[in-house]
Order: C-alpha cells, then structure tokens, then sequence
C-alpha cells in the first residue's frame, strides 16, 4: 500500500508549530460566494477550517459540500461527520466520496440530539457513534476493507479527529473517554469552548498522567461572546458549553456597547493562558458568524508570532 500522504493540518501538528483552526458556520443557501467569503476571512490565519455538519441539529448547506468548495479554492477543510444523521453505508460512502475529493481531515462526532434543533420532528439515526466512526473510519483508512469486510481498492487517507468536552461531569471520567478515542483511531482532538481554564488546566493533568498528550494533539476550543445575553443563552440553551458565572457578570458589568469588545478581551485573555499548558498543541477559534473576527483574536492574542 502506499504511503499515506500528510494534510496541511497534520504537517503542522507534527512539526510541533502552534496549530490554529476555526469553524465556517454553513450558510443556509446554495450560493458558493457564501461560504467562499468566509473562508478569505480565516484562511490566513487557519492552518484548517472546519466545515460544521448541521450542528445543533439545524439544517445548512452540507459539511460535504463545504469542504469540496473550500478544497476546489486551495483552502484546508475539516470534514465533520455527524452519526446522526446518516446509517453506516452512507457515512462509509461519503468518507471515500470526500477523500476522492481532496478532503483528509475528518473529525468524528455523535451530534446534538434532533430534539434541540428547528425540526425536533426529524428521525435521528445515530446508527454509530463518534467512537464507532472513529474505528471505522481507520479501518478503511489502515485494512482497505468496508465494515462488511469487501476490498477497497484504493483506500480513503484521512487524518483522523474527534470533539472532547472537559467542562461537562463527571470530570474524572473525561480523560478516560479520550483514551477511548484514541484506541478507536483520533489522532486530533478539538474541545468544546473553554470558558473556565482551571477546569482545563486540571483536565490536561490528567491527560499527560495517562501519558495521552504523547498520543493525540489536544486544540482547545474558545471562541468571542458578543455580549452578555448571547453568554447566557450558550450556557442554558447550548448543549456542552458551561460558561462560569465570572464570566457572565464581567460582561454584565460592561456598557452594553462594549460588550462584544470585552468578549473579544475575554477570549485572547484565555488563549494566552492555555496555550502554554504542556500538551495543548493548538487552539480551534468558534466564532459564531463573526468570521472577522477570528483575525483580531489571533493578533490580540499574540498567536502569530508563534506561528
């Protein structure tokens, strides 16, 4: 077989550079221009953009579909797959449909339940899970075989990444969950946001005890709170994301019309301590349609320099 060739995206992880990915929220058309003017936003400062499937269980144009338009530009996609909207023999179609297509960064998640979208009516799948993708996705990438044990003739190469969620209980048990998906084949981990960096701080430590930060690259999630109602819902209404009660109050604190500014402060604020806690090895920038200003939050945050 021959040797499988690297992503942009792993060659910036291997060679030890301070990697720096963000999301392209989808747009809810089918006009190309769409996704192709956020992506000129981020792609000087991403060393991979990730194409969004469908989260919170809302409809947008495909993460598929994404990723083929970024690729056809010379960009860097991160393919996300939802298990819940798709059985084993589609996802296992779409992983070679998107290979074929240039596209070798696959992150692997679950997804939110339909329940907390705008179509709760919609028949969820959930035929894998993360940690089933995950070993699928290998197996085809590393044995050349379907799941049901038919050849591939020339097998998908991916570089293969799961979500983790270190601020959600049972704290212990977070580390575990991520040796779980290292064994099924995540290679890189993106968190969910970090809003509360002694939880951070303590979940690496346990991390580099099971000895994981030599296994897998470890981006922490962060992202800008455009004010203090839009921090307030994310906490109440967002699956996955805690935001401390600190956090919500400096912003409450802030006059109204400074508040995106602070959320920005806040969030260069958090980068600049978690980026030096051993086995991070890169930060993924969530900027819910503000695109513009994942830019200003890797200046602020003295990032480039780095890179």
């Amino acid at each position: 077989m021959a040797e499988r060739k690297m992503s942009q995206l792993e060659r910036v992880l291997r060679s030890g550079r301070f990697a720096i990915t963000s999301e392209l929220n989808p747009p809810d058309s089918a006009n190309p221009e769409d996704v192709y003017r956020a992506a000129m936003i981020l792609a000087g400062f991403c060393d991979g953009i990730n194409a969004v499937d469908a989260s919170g269980a809302n409809c947008h144009m495909s993460s598929l579909s994404i990723c083929a338009l970024l690729t056809r530009a010379g960009y860097e996609p991160v393919y996300q797959i939802s298990c819940r909207d798709r059985n084993r023999i589609a996802i296992q179609g779409d992983i070679l449909g998107a290979s074929a297509l240039g596209v070798h960064n696959l992150l692997a998640i679950t997804g939110d339940d339909v329940r907390a979208g705008d179509q709760p009516e919609a028949k969820p799948v959930f035929d894998f899970d993360s940690i089933q993708l995950l070993r699928t996705a290998r197996m085809m990438r590393d044995e050349a075989v379907f799941l049901s044990g038919r050849k591939i003739t020339m097998p998908p190469n991916l570089f293969l990444g799961a979500a983790a969620n270190p601020f959600a209980p049972p704290y212990d048990w977070r580390a575990q969950r991520l040796a779980k998906k290292i064994v099924a084949g995540a290679q890189f981990i993106q968190t969910q946001y970090c809003f509360d960096v002694p939880r951070i701080k303590e979940y690496m430590r346990q991390v580099r005890d099971l000895g994981l930060h030599e296994q897998v690259y470890i981006l922490v999630g962060v992202g800008p709170l455009r004010n203090a109602r839009v921090a307030e819902f994310m906490r109440t209404k967002v699956p996955g994301v805690v935001i401390p009660d600190e956090i919500v109050a400096r912003l409450s604190r802030t006059p109204k019309k400074e508040q995106q500014n602070e959320g920005k402060k806040i969030c260069a604020e958090i980068i600049d301590e978690v980026k030096d806690i051993e086995g991070v090895s890169g930060v993924h920038i969530m900027a819910y349609r503000q695109e513009e200003l994942v830019a200003e939050i890797v200046m602020e945050s003295g990032l480039l320099p780095r890179r």
